[in-house]
């Protein structure tokens, strides 16, 4: 069965770091996996993502410099860094894949149940 498995999330304080996984079995690794994000009562918002190249990336204003998407193409893994985080980063991380690099949450085909950011001020 395909799916994408999230795991690294956790409470964490003010200023400190946490590194998501997402490990895809079931199926060729996408091309283009992404991060994304939601906050109680909020709508999902872009992350991050990264194509087959580790040259190729993206990120939301909020994250960058903060953040750091990769990914172990040999692992059929994505990992997301997540320094210097504060409350604002609290919410449910999402992977994702997809065949296009973009922010857009309707073309990726394929979501992961999400794990759980709690960031403690």
């Amino acid at each position: 069965q395909v799916q994408l498995v999230e795991s690294g999330g956790g409470l964490v304080q003010a200023g400190g770091s946490l590194r998501l996984a997402c490990a895809a079995s079931g199926r060729t690794f996408s091309t283009i996996m992404g991060w994304f994000r939601q906050a109680s009562g909020k709508e999902r918002e872009f992350v991050a993502a990264i194509g087959w190249s580790p040259g190729t990336t993206a990120y939301a204003d909020s994250v960058k410099g903060r953040f750091t998407i990769s990914r172990d193409n040999a692992k059929n893994t994505v990992y997301l860094q997540m320094n210097s985080l504060n409350s604002v980063d609290t919410a449910v991380y999402y992977c994702a894949a997809g065949d296009l690099l973009t922010a857009k949450p309707a073309f990726y085909t394929l979501w992961g149940q999400g794990t759980q950011v709690t960031v403690s001020s």
